[in-house]
């Protein structure tokens, strides 16, 4: 089983629509919500992708077949005043889970965060998923709090029209 984990080139055409698949393969699992990429989605998301300097994505191939990926958005803490990395969207492909090819893009994201200056990493993880919980655990992942009397950090949205 050959790996290749890489920085997508959003200029390529057959990794903007491999990254297109993986994402729409991820929008339609139970734990992307079960519902796939609409149409302009599709058709616009790479190409806005590549304009943005803010923004890039790990692919993971196995096999030269397509297996997974991570899209990760910069942002900005400004009690470190240094860059902060979002893992935005984390998936394998179904037949190519438990084989550890997560933990491997993650260090690849974790190696170019570093490069980038970022002070940390973030992501969010729903509280039935524990597959995920656990692998993120174990990649160093934890709740966020500043003080335990207040709590753990939420993650809320507001969705905007």
């Amino acid at each position: 089983m050959a790996v290749n984990i890489f920085l997508a080139d959003y200029e390529n055409p057959q990794q903007g629509e491999d990254l297109v698949m993986l994402l729409d393969a991820y929008a339609k699992d139970p734990m992307g919500g079960g519902e796939g990429l609409s149409e302009h989605v599709k058709q616009e998301l790479v190409k806005t992708l590549a304009k943005r300097n803010d923004v890039f994505t790990i692919l993971c191939y196995v096999d030269d077949e397509p297996a997974g990926l991570i899209n990760c958005i910069e942002g900005f803490s400004t009690f470190n005043c240094k860059p902060v990395m979002n893992i935005h969207d984390v998936t394998v492909l179904e037949k190519f889970r438990g084989q550890g090819l997560s933990t491997k893009m993650l260090d690849e994201v974790e190696a170019l965060a570093s490069f980038r200056g970022c002070c940390k990493l973030t992501l969010e993880v729903l509280e039935g998923n524990e597959v995920a919980k656990q692998s993120y655990q174990k990649f160093g992942f934890s709740g966020y709090e500043l003080d335990p009397k207040l709590g753990k950090a939420m993650f809320w949205e507001k969705k905007i029209k």
